[in-house]
């Protein structure tokens, strides 16, 4: 991109990471924000009403709190597994990482992940859903909605610009 005086102006990282649960998604989104100074916005965080048992907000309600998001950035990272969420954000990224990893390098992770404060009010509340989320993980092929792996692909698919699949663990790779 040119400015008026025809210099060269570095455009605002603006992108989207998604992929399986245990994929690693918040570890690299976490660097990626670090690294390059990007604000973070984890999808999980507007996804869900807080209530019990677990229920996905209003598409609408979820739209309204990224739109303030994209609004208030310029340069972001944000993550998540939600392909309904992602597509809203498409037209205002410019990069797209797809964490495509084996399903049970995912498992391997999800078992191994640290505790996550903003989704768990401890770690012992996290590790009682762990089997949970096993099974979800292990249902990423065969699901058809938006969390699914044929979800992911078509987002992956659709998107025109600078765009990288991975299939192996990253986690060594951003420490």
């Amino acid at each position: 991109m040119l400015d008026k005086g025809n210099h060269a102006v570095s455009e605002a990282k603006r992108i989207v990471l998604f992929g399986n649960s245990g994929s690693g998604k918040s570890t690299l989104s976490r660097h990626l924000s670090e690294q390059d100074r990007l604000e973070h916005l984890d999808l999980d965080s507007i996804a869900w009403l807080p209530v019990t048992p677990p229920t996905r907000k209003p598409i609408e309600e979820a739209a309204v709190e990224i739109r303030t998001f994209l609004q208030d950035h310029k340069g972001w990272v944000i993550e998540g597994c939600y392909s309904d969420l992602l597509e809203m954000v498409l037209p205002e990224a410019n990069e797209m990482i797809f964490l495509n990893l084996p399903v049970e390098a995912c498992v391997d992770n999800a078992k191994a992940r640290p505790w996550e404060p903003h989704k768990y009010e401890s770690k012992q509340a996290q590790d009682a859903n762990l089997e949970m989320l096993i099974d979800w993980i292990r249902q990423y092929a065969e699901r058809d909605d938006t969390f699914s792996k044929s979800a992911h692909e078509a987002l992956f698919a659709k998107f025109q610009g600078n765009k990288t699949m991975h299939t192996r663990n990253l986690s060594s790779a951003v420490g």
